[in-house]
Parts: C-alpha cells; sequence; structure tokens
C-alpha cells in the first residue's frame, strides 16, 4: 500500500504525536506546503498556529488508530483531500485486539476556528462553508492517570472472520458510552422474535472491531451474493431503529459516522465527479493483506456511490435517509451531541447543498432519474416520484430541527423553510387524487394558456386508466406517484403515501384517506403478505415499454407489484400516528405466519404474495429488522412520536405558493388551517 501519510499515537509515552515530514506533502490530504515538524499534544512547536492544528487533528480523525506492539496504521492519500481514498487498517493476526481511542467533541469547539461561518451575502445559503475544510472534529484523547499521563484505549477482542461478536443479550454493546443491560423486551420474545435477533445480530459487520452496520442479506446458502453483501445505507435504517428500540445506539452512531467520512471520498464514473455531498449507496468491509507484511490483514472501507450499481445510478435517497436517521438517533436516545458536531453539521449541509441548488426545474420538487431510490431498476419513475418528494420533505424537516441557528446558517433555514412550505402546499394541492379529483380530471380542458387555467400541468383526461374508474374508493384517496406536464402517474406506491402520512407531508384528511383506502383495497394492497410496494403491476406492451422488458420486473415480481414485508415498520409507524395500531397489527400478524417458516425473503410474487420471489434473497436483513421494529412499536407506541411529525402550523401561516388574489385560484392552505383548528377544538 501506499503510505504517503500516517498516523499513530503511542501509548508508551505521555505524548500523543502526529508526525508529518515532507515537503509539499499532505498530512491525511492535508497540504502542509513546505513544512517539517512534529505536532505535540502540549502545543510546544512554535512553527505551527493553533488553526493548523486544529485542522490536522480533525483531518486525523479519518484514519485515526492506537500503535502498540505488532500494531500499527496506515493510510493512503492524494494531494486533494476531497478526492482522497482514505484506506484506514489495523494488522489482524489470529487473535487480534484492536485499540481505539475515544474521539469527543470540546465543549469550545464553535468557538475555534472550524466555527462555521457566512461569507458575503447571507441571503445566499450557498456561501455557508467550514475554515479548514470539512470534516473538522477536533480530536481529544481521553487520559487517564498512572504514573505518568497514558493515553486511554478501550481494548476490544475481534472476530476476524467478521461475526458480530454479539449476542441476543448484547452484553457488550454500549449506548452513550456506558454499558446495556438486557432491556425487558428481550425478556418476553416469542419463538419468532428470538430468531429474528439471532439473525439480526449475525448480520452485523465489525470494522476493526466495532460493529458499522448490517449485511443486506446473510443467507450462508447463497454462494452469489452480488452486491448484498454490502451495508446500504437504505436497508440499514430498520436495523438501527431495531437497534435503538431496543437500548443500542453505538452500532448507529459508528454508522452514521462512517458513512458521514465516505461522504468525502472519491466520485468518478466515467471521469466525472458528482457533487461532493452525495452518500454512497452502500460500502463493504473488506480485510486485505498488508504490504509487506508476512500473514498480516488490515480493514478498509469500499463505498460505492452509484459508479458499480446496475444502471450507474446515483443513490438520491441516501442522504436523505442519513438525515432522518441522524434525527431519530438523537431523539431516541436523547444523545444530541453528535448531530451539534461542526463535521456533522457540515455533512446535514453538503446534501442540503445538493438538494436546494437552483436549477431548471419549476416545481419545488426535486427531479431524478429513474432508479434513484428503493425502485433502484427502470419502472418508469423518472421525474418527480413521490417517494423521494417524502423523504425529501422529512430531511428538510429533519435538518430544520437539527441545524444550529446562528447568523451563518441563518439564510439555510430560510431556505428550508421557503421549500417545505412550497413542497407541502405542490403534493397536496397537485398530487392528491380522490373520487372527486378522478372527475375533475375526467372533465379537463386542454392546452390552457393563462395564470388561471385549473389544468396547470396539461393532463390529459384520456391517461386515466379504466382500472382506476372501478378501483378508487368512494371515502379513500392518496397521492400519484410522479407528476410531469402532461404526465400523471395513476399507480398507487406504498412506500410514498405512507412516508406522506408519517412526515405529514399530506393533510390531516389526506392521511386518514390514505389509511381508509388500504383498509378498503386490503386484498389488493395486502393480499397474503403485506404489503404491494406498488399497484397495479405493469403488464404486456406497458410493461414492455416501460421497463424495457426487465426478465426481474416482471408483472406482480420485485418492484413491478411485489409484495415486501420490510415496509411493515414504515405502515405501523403511519398507523400509530394516526390512531390505528389495528391495522398495524393485523398486517404484522399476516406477516408472522410465513416469514420465518419462508426463511425471511426479500420479497414475495403474484397479485396476492403467495409466492416466495422468484430473485428473492433469503434471510433479508431488513425483512428481519423491520419485522421486529414493528413489533416494538406496537409494544410500545409511545416510542413511534419520537420518529414521525406532527403538522406544522408554521408552514400553513407562511405560505410561499406566490397565490395572490389577483385573479387566480385561493390557495388552499386556508381550508387546512380551518380544518386543524377543527381537529384542535375537538380534541380541548
Amino acid at each position: 500500500m501506499n503510505t504517503s501519510s500516517c498516523i499513530g499515537i503511542s501509548t508508551m509515552k505521555p505524548c500523543c504525536r502526529i508526525l508529518s515530514s515532507c515537503k509539499g506533502s499532505s498530512f491525511i490530504g492535508y497540504p502542509f506546503g513546505k513544512c517539517n515538524h512534529l505536532i505535540n499534544d502540549n502545543l510546544s512547536n512554535p512553527h505551527c498556529k493553533l488553526d493548523d492544528i486544529h485542522r490536522v487533528s480533525n483531518y486525523a480523525n479519518r484514519v485515526i488508530g492506537v500503535i502498540g506492539s505488532n500494531r500499527s496504521v496506515f493510510c493512503g492519500s492524494d494531494s486533494n483531500w476531497r478526492h482522497s481514498r482514505i484506506l484506514l487498517g489495523f494488522r489482524l493476526n489470529k487473535e487480534t485486539k484492536c485499540y481505539c481511542v475515544n474521539a469527543n467533541v470540546a465543549s469550545d469547539v464553535r468557538n475555534h476556528s472550524t466555527s462555521i461561518e457566512a461569507q458575503g451575502n447571507e441571503k445566499s445559503f450557498d456561501k455557508f462553508y467550514i475554515h479548514g475544510g470539512l470534516n473538522v472534529k477536533p480530536l481529544v484523547i481521553d487520559r487517564k492517570e498512572s504514573g505518568k499521563d497514558v493515553a486511554k484505549v478501550e481494548e476490544v477482542r475481534t472476530d476476524v472472520n467478521g461475526g458480530s461478536g454479539v449476542n441476543v443479550k448484547h452484553p457488550d454493546n454500549y449506548l452513550n458510552g456506558e454499558s446495556v443491560s438486557e432491556s425487558p423486551h428481550e425478556k418476553e420474545l416469542s419463538e419468532v422474535e428470538k430468531e429474528a435477533w439471532t439473525l439480526l445480530r449475525g448480520a452485523v459487520v465489525n470494522y476493526c472491531g466495532f460493529p458499522v452496520g448490517t449485511v443486506a442479506a446473510n443467507d450462508p446458502a447463497d454462494m452469489q451474493p452480488l452486491n448484498y453483501d454490502q451495508v446500504f445505507i437504505r436497508d440499514f435504517v430498520p436495523s438501527a431503529l431495531a437497534f435503538l428500540l431496543n437500548g443500542e445506539g453505538g452500532i448507529v452512531k459508528n454508522f452514521l459516522l462512517h458513512t458521514l467520512q465516505l461522504q468525502s471520498w472519491e466520485k468518478t464514473v466515467d471521469c466525472y465527479n458528482p457533487g461532493e455531498g452525495l452518500m454512497p449507496a452502500s460500502f463493504k468491509v473488506r480485510t486485505v493483506p498488508l504490504d509487506g507484511s508476512n500473514g498480516e490483514f488490515e480493514d478498509v472501507l469500499d463505498p460505492d456511490f452509484g459508479e458499480s450499481a446496475i444502471g450507474r445510478v446515483a443513490p438520491v435517497d441516501s442522504g436523505l435517509w442519513w438525515i432522518i436517521l441522524l434525527r431519530a438517533y438523537g431523539r431516541i436516545t436523547g444523545d444530541y451531541t453528535l448531530q451539534e458536531r461542526v463535521d456533522v453539521q457540515t455533512g446535514i449541509y453538503l446534501i442540503l447543498h445538493l438538494c436546494l441548488s437552483d436549477g431548471f426545474d419549476m416545481f419545488p420538487t426535486l427531479l431524478v432519474t429513474d432508479g434513484s431510490c428503493m425502485i433502484d431498476r427502470r419502472m418508469g419513475i423518472h421525474g418527480h416520484p413521490l417517494e423521494i418528494q417524502a423523504l425529501f420533505y422529512s430531511a428538510l424537516r429533519s435538518s430544520r430541527e437539527m441545524l444550529t441557528i446562528n447568523d451563518s446558517t441563518k439564510s439555510l433555514v430560510s431556505a428550508i423553510n421557503n421549500r417545505l412550505s412550497a413542497l407541502s402546499f405542490h403534493m397536496r394541492e397537485y398530487y392528491w387524487l380522490d373520487r372527486k379529483k378522478i372527475n375533475e380530471i375526467y372533465c379537463y380542458k386542454t392546452e390552457e394558456y393563462s395564470t388561471d387555467a385549473i389544468n396547470k400541468f396539461n393532463i390529459y383526461p384520456d391517461q386515466i386508466p379504466s382500472w382506476l374508474m372501478d378501483w378508487i374508493p368512494e371515502i379513500g384517496g392518496y397521492l400519484v406517484g410522479n407528476l410531469q406536464p402532461a404526465h400523471m402517474d395513476f399507480r398507487f406506491f406504498t412506500h410514498g403515501n405512507i412516508w406522506t402520512i408519517i412526515s405529514s407531508l399530506g393533510s390531516h384528511e389526506q392521511n386518514e384517506s390514505i389509511l381508509n383506502l388500504i383498509e378498503d383495497k386490503w386484498d389488493d394492497l395486502m393480499g397474503k403478505m403485506p404489503l404491494k410496494i406498488c399497484y397495479p403491476a405493469l403488464e404486456h406492451e406497458e410493461w414492455r415499454i416501460i421497463t424495457g422488458s426487465d426478465p426481474k420486473n416482471t408483472p406482480w415480481s420485485y418492484h413491478n407489484g411485489g409484495s415486501w414485508p420490510t415496509l411493515l415498520w414504515q405502515f405501523t409507524l403511519a398507523c400509530i400516528k394516526m390512531g390505528r395500531p389495528e391495522l398495524a397489527q393485523k398486517a404484522v400478524d399476516l406477516a408472522e405466519k410465513r416469514l420465518s417458516a419462508d426463511h425471511w425473503p426479500e420479497y414475495y410474487d403474484t397479485r396476492h404474495g403467495r409466492f416466495i420471489g422468484k430473485q428473492a434473497r433469503l434471510c433479508q436483513t431488513w425483512t428481519i429488522a423491520g419485522y421486529l421494529t414493528s413489533k416494538m412499536l406496537l409494544q410500545n407506541p409511545d416510542m413511534a412520536s419520537k420518529l414521525f411529525w406532527n403538522e406544522d402550523y408554521e408552514l400553513l401561516e407562511n405560505c410561499v405558493c406566490a397565490l395572490r388574489p389577483n385573479g387566480r385560484r385561493k390557495c388552499s392552505r386556508s381550508a387546512t388551517r380551518s380544518q386543524l383548528s377543527y381537529l384542535d377544538s375537538i380534541e380541548d
């Protein structure tokens, strides 16, 4: 391995040292220029400025380890830290002991040079930036007195074969630095739940001795796992929630920080670099031989930003899920110091910068390509798919909660508020579909050129599919799957509609109507295994044109009308929020009858989900975690309130839809405000 830079902290001497001795080189990507110096923890070197030391120690956080006997840490980097592939590794023998140094955030970190500042015109959130780079968390070494000062380390035994190192009783897991005893929940588990916990813990991935995520599937009989042996950001969310609800926050915190570090790694597809805020779709922990060693190995992280994905699609939803999970971690554990860290604040900003950047689009919705979310293959969802908009709305609300408010972030928070207001109005007004709206579309006039046009998107009435006219119930409704000029996707997409309820993207009345529709169309959307990812399936010529004759997305299979048990936890959360837990319990009971016997498949096929998917992986982790999370939420509904969002009254009061009393149609938010006032009076 190219070891142009390296870092070590000695446990044999009281002084922590970071050495760089290269003319015009970089230390973990940090350019020193012409310098040759040693940075000590007593800051005695006159050639090093305090700001430089902060920056170096912050970048050092990327690859930090402790050098002891037969142990070393190496990293390779180029001259540009933002485009460096840093390989962090520990030497591993048959019986390996890895050491870690506790890194905490100094309480006065925002008073140093690494604080967030705004420059120039504060009306533009693009001026928000970080002094000294992106990953600027200061390094603090915890110490203990034993004669001379010695760096405090924690000794952790590592399973070289990649085992989780934990069991159902999780005695070695930590939450906020404290050991967690067996939770009351695990003392009263059914056999199915015990099996699920065992499988979930067996899917845990270790990196240098610490859990950092769960693989997508862990079927020992699968000889060709493809990328199912990787840790996906999207797939890990239900696993993270299961661990958090069970009192285990350590793995989630590790996951959030490691994926944050991957955010700034090199992302190149055919010589083009996408935005630096892009989060990876997944990563894999690889154990590789150490160059020049004798039978020694090291762990390295290998992320995929879409350059290896089928179709080379960027994972738009990864960053949104990361923000949502960050909020969930803080609300469940009570540990808000993680989201207050400067590097985490910067990570949030970079994701928002990608999402809020100006473009040619006329709408507040995010414009994405096909396959950029859970439906990651060609399924005709390019444009403004509902799932992305619901996650985007949730990520914006989460970010607004977590961002540190000061002079430098005011413009960013203002941009978030404006986008939230416009997005919620747009989705409630134009995506909503019920029997009344269908009748309105049925009578649409086309080719209207006017600011007063009723048919703003020029939707042709003949686009209304014949199946919909008889399928839509009297008292239910839903948000359509996509909306673009002259195109409305009338399919029911379960994930997007459920997350609309969770995030309060829809109004209270609309959220109630979505659940009413699901209950009314239970056989279609639940069948023998909940839940249909979309309804109905594309068939015949429509399937050939839209999917390109995709052999995996045949009618009523995989993303084309397949049934996905992982959606259980989101459905459960939505039902609890709306005061309908009996619906969720009915779905969980239905799934519980088969999941264990069928070895926890990824998805089910056929119109009613009677058969295991023809290409479904078994022991699918997010199927297992979705079931466990649903069970825990139903057993402790109060925890659900930490995960969903209630209606934001400020958004209703500060409408930026630009509709004025100048002949245009009156903004529908007034009706929504009146409805909420009525509901409040009922509760009182």
